[in-house]
């Protein structure tokens, strides 16, 4: 005869396990999150076969998770994952971009519409960090390079018409992709300003040294 004790003690076994199991998964999520955080910052610093390395760990951390998502998707779908969804799909659309300049889809990096929408959108602010680096070293040009795909992955976000709406935070990120571009245009036209500028005096200053009259000796 089942007593109560022994119900209770099959759900408190019940419940410790799916604790543990909880705690595991957050665990990977915090995991998969911070390697796809390295590669970005590696990618950042001209070094991407150990991004590739990152992005490569990151993906066997989302690929366990989404195998226990079957069993238990109460404990796995929860806002931590899906942020680190969105990082994984960050981190993977960054570096295919700069490798091999192509936008690789959410099915090839198995991550879902939305999350991969919002890792997309925070394009923006790599290509301006990417953009002020190039300004640093002097480059306009590829300034204005990075400058022109940011303009093109907004400009997209927003086609997404009805579909905009469906995405949970997506109007909060391209605002700030927006403001982001605006600051970004204006620090590349400040350059080349200064630039035209720097080069003008420079002309002006070797016109003067040749016009200016040889003593006699």
């Amino acid at each position: 005869m089942t007593t109560l004790k022994m119900v209770l003690e099959e759900i408190k076994k019940d419940l410790m396990q799916k604790n543990q199991l909880r705690e595991d998964t957050h665990e990977d999520m915090r995991k998969a999150t911070s390697l796809s955080k390295q590669a970005i910052l590696l990618i950042h610093q001209k070094k991407h076969a150990n991004a590739e390395k990152m992005v490569k760990a990151a993906t066997e951390k989302i690929t366990k998770l989404q195998k226990l998502a079957k069993q238990y998707p109460d404990i796995i779908y929860c806002g931590m994952f899906s942020d680190a969804l969105q990082e994984y799909a960050e981190a993977n659309i960054f570096l295919t971009l700069i490798k091999e300049n192509r936008l690789v889809t959410p099915k090839e990096i198995k991550v879902p519409s939305i999350e991969y929408t919002l890792g997309l959108s925070d394009i923006v602010g790599e290509y301006r960090r990417l953009s002020l680096d190039t300004l640093r070293e002097g480059d306009v040009e590829n300034g204005e390079k990075y400058l022109k795909k940011m303009d093109e992955i907004f400009i997209e976000l927003l086609a997404l018409d009805e579909a905009y709406m469906l995405v949970p935070g997506l109007r909060r990120k391209t605002d700030i992709a927006r403001k982001i571009i605006e600051t970004t245009r204006g620090d590349i036209t400040q350059e080349v300003r200064r630039k035209a500028l720097e080069d003008y005096l420079k002309h002006f200053e070797q016109t003067q040294i040749k016009l200016k009259p040889k003593k006699k000796k």
